[in-house]
C-alpha cells in the first residue's frame, strides 16, 4: 500500500506539469494550425503589414537604447545605493511588470498629454505633443520596456564579486576606469539579457500604446495594434502577424535561456 502511494505522488508531479505545458502548447499549436500557409507571404506584403513592422522596429529600437540609458543608472542606484526610500525607489520603477498595460497608459496621459502635468508645458513652450505621435508610441513602450532591463542589470551587479573591483582600485584605476574596464566585462550577460528582454516586451506593447498614443497606420500602429486591427477585417494577416511575434518571442526566450540567463 505504502509504495503504491509513493507511486502515485512521483507520477502526480509530471502529470500536473504535462497539464501545465499543454496549458500553454495547445493555444500555440491552434494558432499554428488556423494560419493560412498558402497566403502567408502575402498577408505579411499587405502594405499596413509593412508598416507595422518598420514601426514597430523604431520605436521598439528607439524604446530599448532608452531603457538602458536610464536604466543602468537606476540598477546601479539600486544594486549599490543605500539611502532611505530605496524600496518605494524599487517599487515605482517595477511597477509596470505588474500595472494593467492600459493603466499605465491612462497615467501617461494624465502625465504627457496637452493637457497632463509636464506634457501641458512641453507643448504651451516647445510645441511638442507626444499623445497620437510616434514619440509617444516610444514614450509607452519604454515605460512597460525599462523595468526589465533595470531588475535584470541589478540582479546581475548584486551577484558579482566586488572584490575585482577593490583590487583595480589599488592598482590605480578610478571609478570610471574600473567601471568600463572591470564591472561592464562582468555584468556583459546581465546587460545583454536586460537588452533583449526590454527590446522584446517593447516589441509586444499593446495597452499603453494604444490608450497614450493611439491606433494610427503609420504613426503609432505597431505589429500588436497592427494585428488587433486586422482581426475583424483580415484574420489570416491577424494571424500571420502573430505568428511573427511568437516565433521571435520563442526564439528570444530560448536564447537567452541558453547563453545569458545561466547561474553566475
Amino acid at each position: 500500500m505504502i509504495a503504491a502511494t509513493d507511486r502515485q505522488r512521483s507520477l502526480l508531479v509530471p502529470a500536473l506539469a504535462a497539464l501545465g505545458a499543454l496549458f500553454f502548447a495547445v493555444p500555440l499549436l491552434g494558432l499554428l494550425r488556423r494560419a493560412s500557409w498558402s497566403t502567408l507571404f502575402a498577408d505579411l506584403s499587405l502594405p499596413d503589414s509593412i508598416s507595422a513592422f518598420r514601426l514597430s522596429l523604431i520605436c521598439s529600437l528607439s524604446a530599448t537604447a532608452l531603457a538602458v540609458i536610464f536604466g543602468l543608472p537606476l540598477a546601479l542606484l539600486l544594486a549599490r545605493g543605500r539611502f532611505w526610500g530605496r524600496s518605494l525607489l524599487r517599487g515605482l520603477i517595477l511597477l509596470p511588470l505588474v500595472l494593467p498595460p492600459v493603466v499605465g497608459g491612462i497615467a501617461l496621459l494624465t502625465a504627457f498629454s496637452r493637457t497632463g502635468i509636464v506634457g501641458e508645458f512641453l507643448y504651451d513652450w516647445f510645441g511638442i505633443q507626444l499623445t497620437f505621435s510616434t514619440a509617444g508610441a516610444i514614450l509607452a513602450e519604454t515605460f512597460v520596456a525599462l523595468p526589465f532591463f533595470v531588475i535584470t542589470v541589478e540582479a546581475g551587479l548584486r551577484s558579482f564579486d566586488s572584490q575585482f573591483e577593490d583590487v583595480a582600485r589599488t592598482l590605480g584605476a578610478g571609478p570610471g576606469e574600473t567601471f568600463r574596464r572591470v564591472t561592464l566585462p562582468i555584468i556583459a550577460p546581465s546587460l545583454i539579457a536586460g537588452t533583449v528582454l526590454a527590446w522584446a516586451r517593447a516589441l509586444g506593447e499593446f495597452g499603453a500604446t494604444i490608450t497614450f498614443a493611439g491606433n494610427i497606420i503609420g504613426r503609432t500602429q505597431t505589429l500588436p495594434l497592427a494585428i488587433y486591427a486586422q482581426l475583424d477585417s483580415n484574420p489570416d494577416a491577424a494571424i500571420a502577424l502573430s505568428l511573427v511575434l511568437l516565433v521571435v518571442s520563442l526564439a528570444i526566450l530560448i536564447s537567452l535561456r541558453d547563453k545569458w540567463l545561466r547561474p553566475m
